[in-house]
């Protein structure tokens, strides 16, 4: 064949192959190879559209308004799907059977899907990232996460989910981030996160937490972050965040804590992290109202047992402002100038209600409802801080009775004690003095 023959017929294939792309792409979609991407969002869709070529492995639909999902709408080789924002009422249990390549689902932010089949994520042992906030599910069904242990990301905020099931979270061993803020969750059980060897992220606030078991994180000895804060919580139990050996940044603000013996193993446990946390304020009773918890004195709770509660305690107490640090009055409770709690901007502060930024420290991802804001970065503002009920004693300083004053080299420690009494290199003068007359 000729030079000029070759020419030709590489002119036709390649006009052959656009020719059985662009025949292949859906109507309103655009479609490119290598590899192969369908994008299709924000035309109107009420159902998948049809010709999209089987050997896709990128499919966006998100922004549409397609209201179910059935059975052979996609291909198995898909590896990423988009389908966020549309008007999904109903997935069908197999919609993904066979979806073993399938990496990374994002089903949020459909508001009417409201509940899931036990089988709808069976056999996606690939799958990393799985998207299913604001979708108005009420509940998670036992099973619904089985098999999924290359799962890294879960995203289940912002739906009306009330309760999770114990062991539901069990064989997501390789998660490492756990969204469930803006639910409407109660409580934690023992077993509600048991599994997640890995977790790095757990947010729970805004939630309506008002009881966690002492043994509900035993299995996250990995995680760095947790997010408390907007729950109804009057107490936690100190033991609980025992558990958490790699904690880093904590929130518990906006709770009505209960500064009782209630909160004794609490407060322990908050002298002895070495993390960064929101404040505590207390909400009640009335004489602790606004003060941080983390800075009340020792003495409030010395009298505690397991079983006793605060009016028992305070019959015991003389005078209401004994179970307060230094520098705290009786009289609305407000900390004195010396131990006032200074923020980065050097004004002080009693309350957490705005969390700041952290330079130095790379803020959590946006998450893809947008939904990220400032109150959700750790407060590097805290400090730990004990405040301690007596001042410490001073050490007595050693004076020497001749006035002129030698500071000894660096690494000399001077001679401890009191009282005044005269150097001891005072009686070496004169030796070096002999010394010094005979060496000239």
């Amino acid at each position: 064949m000729s030079r000029k023959g070759c020419h030709l017929e590489l002119f036709l294939m390649l006009l052959g192959l656009e020719f059985h792309i662009s025949v292949s792409c859906p109507k309103h979609c655009v479609c490119y190879p290598s590899p192969m991407t369908v994008t299709c969002q924000s035309h109107g869709f009420t159902s998948i559209p049809e010709g999209i070529p089987a050997n896709s492995e990128r499919i966006f639909l998100q922004n549409n308004r397609i209201t179910l999902l059935l059975r052979n709408a996609f291909s198995p080789s898909t590896v990423t799907l988009w389908l966020y924002s549309n008007n999904i009422t109903f997935i069908d249990p197999e919609a993904f059977h066979g979806f073993s390549l399938l990496e990374e689902l994002d089903l949020g932010d459909n508001r009417h899907l409201r509940f899931l089949d036990a089988e709808t994520f069976a056999g996606l042992e690939k799958l990393h990232a799985l998207h299913l906030y604001r979708c108005g599910l009420t509940f998670l069904p036992n099973g619904i996460f089985e098999g999924l242990h290359n799962l890294q990301y879960l995203y289940l905020q912002d739906n009306h989910i009330e309760y999770l099931q114990d062991d539901l979270f069990l064989e997501l061993v390789n998660l490492t981030q756990l969204f469930l803020h803006g639910n409407k969750l109660l409580s934690l059980s023992q077993n509600t996160f048991r599994g997640l060897v890995n977790l790095d992220r757990l947010l729970l606030h805004q939630n309506r937490l008002h009881w966690v078991n002492k043994r509900a994180f035993h299995d996250l000895r990995r995680l760095a972050i947790l997010y408390l804060f907007n729950n109804s919580l009057s107490s936690l139990p100190g033991e609980c965040l025992a558990e958490l050996g790699s904690l880093q940044y904590l929130r518990l603000n906006g709770n009505p804590w209960e500064c009782t013996c209630k909160s004794r193993s609490l407060w322990e446990w908050l002298q002895r992290f070495r993390g960064s946390s929101s404040s505590v304020i207390c909400e009640s009773p009335r004489d602790l109202q606004g003060i941080d918890l983390k800075v009340l004195s020792p003495l409030l709770f010395k009298n505690c047992t397991a079983s006793e509660s605060f009016n028992q305690i305070r019959t015991r107490q003389h005078h209401p402002h004994h179970g307060l640090a230094p520098g705290h009055s009786s009289r609305g409770m407000v900390p004195g100038p010396e131990h006032t709690v200074t923020g980065r901007n050097g004004s002080g502060s009693q309350r957490d209600d705005e969390a700041k930024d952290y330079p130095g420290e790379a803020a959590p991802k946006k998450s893809a409802d947008g939904a990220w804001g400032g109150d959700y970065l750790p407060d590097p503002g805290q400090r730990p801080q004990t405040i301690r009920p007596f001042p410490p004693k001073r050490r007595p300083r050693v004076k020497c009775t001749r006035r002129t004053h030698l500071e000894p080299p660096p690494g000399i420690q001077q001679p401890a004690g009191g009282g005044s009494r005269p150097c001891p290199g005072l009686r070496w003068l004169p030796l070096l003095a002999a010394l010094v007359l005979v060496v000239r």
